[in-house]
């Protein structure tokens, strides 16, 4: 069977490399801008993933009620409110969509340049048909709209393919819990983590990064980022947490909770303990051990972190 034509030429322009240098100047543009904590509030940290395809929910959904109304006579004036409504909304989304556009990877941003630049179409089609209409030129603000959500409409389709084909924006660690078995996995011996180093072991397939403080305390949480499987175990180790050295999203080693993006979700964290000198690692499953006891207090982890 032949392979869908949308599909090859998509993963035609994964490959296209023509768009790289404008790529990685407006990656570094977006990165520049003095957001300050209000970039972890559009990469949709508060909310436990991407908030941009929750955004753009109300340009697509105006525009697509403007098309509807625009199909009946004497409705001209509530598909330009609609239209108007759309533009508003498609600043702050669009803001949100670059924010995390800026930290992908290379195939992934060559997709999303086009998805931004039928999406910026979109609004540019919109934005003419609104001042149609505003003229009294209902027919050509009609067409314009037409035109619009078809913008729209590729724009979606090159959103879909990066959301489920290209997994951007996705947990890239929520296979963890599926593949880890319950219990007590060995991970070495206590001599083999020097304190203050990010050490990488492997249970049941899965990269593993352990960490064991001055103080005694071992902490280990999955490896791999889950913004986009970075290799944390290659971060920087520093005040309780681990940066990953891709995209430089932070997690705390205690727990793996994301303390600053582009990560959205916290990374798996596992129980520690030492039995005979040698280390041990569990994972923590929903605050319930392999008993189906409560896990994960404070004095339950210094107790089996003892060293």
């Amino acid at each position: 069977m032949k392979q869908n034509r949308v599909l090859w030429l998509l993963d035609g322009l994964e490959r296209a490399p023509w768009a790289d240098p404008v790529i990685d100047a407006l990656q570094a543009g977006v990165r520049s801008l003095p957001l300050g904590r209000g970039r972890d509030l559009l990469h949709g940290r508060w909310l436990g993933h991407p908030v941009h395809p929750l955004m753009v929910q109300v340009p697509i959904g105006t525009w697509m009620s403007a098309a509807v109304l625009d199909t009946r006579s004497g409705r001209s004036r509530e598909a330009s409110l609609l239209i108007g409504v759309g533009l508003a909304a498609a600043v702050p989304s669009a803001l949100a969509g670059a924010v995390d556009w800026a930290e992908l990877h290379r195939e992934q941003s060559r997709v999303g340049l086009v998805h931004a630049m039928a999406n910026w179409a979109a609004v540019g089609l919109y934005a003419t048909s609104l001042t149609c209409r505003l003229k009294g030129r209902t027919r050509a603000g009609r067409a314009y709209g037409f035109l619009g959500l078809t913008a729209v409409g590729i724009g979606g389709m090159l959103g879909g393919h990066l959301a489920y084909r290209q997994a951007a924006g996705a947990n890239h660690a929520e296979e963890v819990p599926h593949v880890v078995r319950e219990g007590w996995h060995p991970v070495g011996a206590v001599a083999e983590f020097a304190a203050g180093r990010a050490v990488r072991r492997v249970v049941d397939d899965v990269p593993v990064l352990v960490v064991r403080e001055s103080g005694g305390t071992i902490h280990a949480l999955a490896d791999r980022c889950s913004h986009l499987a970075g290799p944390l175990s290659q971060g920087t180790i520093a005040d309780g947490c681990v940066q990953c050295p891709w995209h430089g999203s932070v997690f705390r080693l205690s727990d793996g909770w994301n303390v600053r993006g582009p990560a959205t979700a916290p990374q798996p964290a596992f129980d520690t303990r030492i039995v005979d000198g040698h280390v041990e690692v569990r994972l923590r499953r929903s605050g319930m051990d392999t008993d189906g006891e409560p896990s994960g207090t404070e004095t339950d982890r210094a107790h089996e972190s003892t060293s």
